[in-house]
C-alpha cells in the first residue's frame, strides 16, 4: 500500500506545484458538445417515423431496437435546441458535495477491495492453484474500481464541479494511475460526443467498411460451418476489443475514423497525417498539443511507480494492479462498444451526420439486470443506463441522467433507444454480427448478408 500513496502522492504534488494555467483552465472543448442556450423548456415530440425503411434490410441482422435506428427519416430528428430544452434545466448543475460523496464511495470500496489483496497476498502467493482466486479477486476489483474510472470521466466532461481546479486534480490523478493521458482524452472523447457514429470522423468503435473482415469472416463460416465460424469470429473480436482495444485506441488510434490518419494520445502530432479534406479537423489542435505533454507527464509518473514495484515484487505488482487494470479496461470497452453499436444502428456520411444523429444513435442497455440487485450498474453510476442523455449533452451529472433519461423517453419514444437483450446476449451478437459495414444511400450499414438467420 505503501508504493500506491507515493504514487498518489507524487501525481497530487505534480498537481499542487504551480502549473501552466493550460492544465487548470477548463477546457475548450465542452462549447463543441453543448448547443446554444435555450428559451423554451417545452417541445412536442416529432412525428412517428415511417413504416418504409430507407435502406434495404435485407442483408441487416435484427436486434432488439427492431430495426428502428433504420426506419429514421432526417425529418423525424428535433434540432439541438429542441434536444436540450426537454430536460428540466436543473439537471445540468453539478453539485461539488454530492460529487465529492460518490468519489468518496468509490474511493472507499476500491481501497477496501485493494487491501484485502494486500493482505491475502503473502499467504496465497500467485501459483496455478491459486490463480482462479485472484482472478476473482481482480475481477471483483476491477468492477468496482470501473465507479472511480466513469466519475474521472465525468470530470473530463466539466460535470463533476463548478470549481475546475477540483475538478481537473480528481481527473487528472484518477486517470493517471490508470495510465490514462487525462487531457488528450478528454479531447478526443468530446470529439468522440460531436461526431458519434460518423464514418470518417468518428473517434472510437468506427466500423471498417472494407470487404477484408467479411470475406475472412466468410471463410470461416464455409469452412467450419455459419454456427462454428461466427463462433470464432466473435471470440477473436471479442478479445480484441476487450484485451486489446483500449491500449491500441490509446497508443494508435485504433477504430478511429480515417479521416485524421493515425493518431496517438502521446503525441501532439498524428503519426500518420489523413486526409487533407479534413486537414482542419485536427485531432489536438493550438492549445491541446501542450496538454498532451501535460497528459503523459501523468502517466510517465504512474508508469515510473509501477516500474518500482515491480522491481521490488513483480508478481505482486502483475496481480494486484495488472488484473484489476485489465478488467476496467473490459468494462470501459464493453460500454462505449454496446452504447453505439448493434446489428441494425446505422453510422453515417459527411454530408448526412448531424450532432443530434449520433446522439439519438446511442443505446441504453439494461446493466442493471446484471446482477440481481442492480449494484454493478450503480457501482458504474449508471453510465451504460443513461448514456443516451450523456450524449444529449455531457455536462449533465451521472446523479441527474436517470431523471433526463425519463424525460427524453417521454418527449422521443419513437427516437429513444432502449436495447433490452441482456448484456452478455448483446455482447456476443455484436462480436459476431458487427464485422464490416457496406455504404446504402448516404448510411453504411453493417452486412450480414446469408448469416442473418444464424446471429
Amino acid at each position: 500500500m505503501t508504493r500506491i500513496a507515493a504514487l498518489m502522492a507524487v501525481l497530487c504534488a505534480g498537481l499542487l506545484i504551480p502549473a501552466p494555467t493550460a492544465l487548470l483552465v477548463p477546457p475548450a472543448t465542452p462549447r463543441l458538445l453543448r448547443p446554444a442556450p435555450l428559451f423554451s423548456a417545452t417541445l412536442p415530440p416529432p412525428a412517428a417515423p415511417p413504416a418504409a425503411f430507407p435502406v434495404d434490410v435485407s442483408s441487416v441482422a435484427r436486434s432488439g431496437l427492431d430495426y428502428r435506428p433504420l426506419a429514421n427519416a432526417p425529418a423525424t430528428f428535433p434540432s439541438a435546441r429542441q434536444l436540450k430544452a426537454v430536460i428540466p434545466r436543473d439537471c445540468f448543475k453539478p453539485d461539488t458535495t454530492k460529487s465529492l460523496s460518490y468519489l468518496a464511495l468509490s474511493s472507499v470500496l476500491t481501497s477496501l477491495c485493494v487491501s484485502a489483496g494486500f493482505a491475502a497476498f503473502p499467504h496465497l502467493p500467485p501459483s496455478l492453484l491459486t490463480s482462479p482466486l485472484w482472478a476473482l479477486w481482480g475481477l471483483a476489483t476491477g468492477t468496482v474500481g470501473m465507479g472511480l474510472w466513469v466519475l474521472a470521466h465525468e470530470c473530463g466532461h466539466g460535470a463533476f464541479s463548478k470549481n475546475r481546479r477540483l475538478e481537473t486534480a480528481v481527473g487528472y490523478t484518477i486517470h493517471s494511475l490508470l495510465l490514462v493521458p487525462y487531457f488528450s482524452w478528454q479531447r478526443s472523447h468530446a470529439v468522440h460526443h460531436l461526431y458519434t457514429n460518423h464514418m470518417e470522423l468518428g473517434e472510437t468503435h468506427v466500423p471498417e467498411s472494407g470487404t477484408g473482415p467479411l470475406k475472412i469472416r466468410g471463410w470461416l463460416c464455409s469452412t467450419l460451418g455459419p454456427k462454428a465460424g461466427l463462433n470464432v469470429w466473435g471470440a477473436v473480436e471479442g478479445f480484441k476489443h476487450l484485451v486489446l482495444g483500449w491500449p491500441a485506441y490509446l497508443l494508435i488510434g485504433s477504430t478511429g475514423g480515417p479521416a485524421r490518419g493515425v493518431t496517438s494520445h502521446f503525441s501532439p502530432n498524428p503519426l500518420i497525417k489523413g486526409d487533407a479534406k479534413f486537414k482542419n479537423k485536427e485531432l489536438f489542435p493550438g492549445v491541446w498539443k501542450k496538454r498532451v505533454l501535460q497528459s503523459g507527464l501523468g502517466v510517465a509518473a504512474a508508469v515510473a511507480g509501477l516500474c518500482a514495484w515491480g522491481a521490488s515484487n513483480l508478481p505482486q505488482m502483475l496481480t494486484l494492479y495488472g488484473i484489476p487494470y485489465l478488467t476496467i479496461n473490459a468494462w470501459l470497452v464493453l460500454y462505449t462498444w454496446l452504447q453505439h453499436t448493434d446489428v441494425d444502428v446505422p453510422h453515417f456520411t459527411d454530408s448526412e451526420h448531424s450532432y443530434v444523429k449520433g446522439a439519438l444513435h446511442t443505446i441504453d442497455r439494461p446493466y442493471d439486470k446484471l446482477d440481481p440487485w442492480g449494484l454493478i450498474d450503480r457501482l458504474h453510476h449508471k453510465i451504460g443506463t443513461t448514456h443516451v442523455a450523456h450524449h444529449f449533452d455531457s455536462s449533465i451529472p451521472h446523479y441527474e441522467a436517470e431523471r433526463a433519461t425519463n424525460a427524453i423517453k417521454a418527449a422521443y419514444p419513437d427516437l429513444y433507444l432502449y436495447e433490452p437483450t441482456p448484456i452478455p446476449q448483446a455482447f456476443w451478437r455484436v462480436c459476431k454480427g458487427c464485422a464490416a459495414v457496406t455504404k446504402d444511400g448516404d448510411r453504411y450499414v453493417w452486412d450480414n448478408r446469408g448469416l442473418v438467420e444464424h446471429l
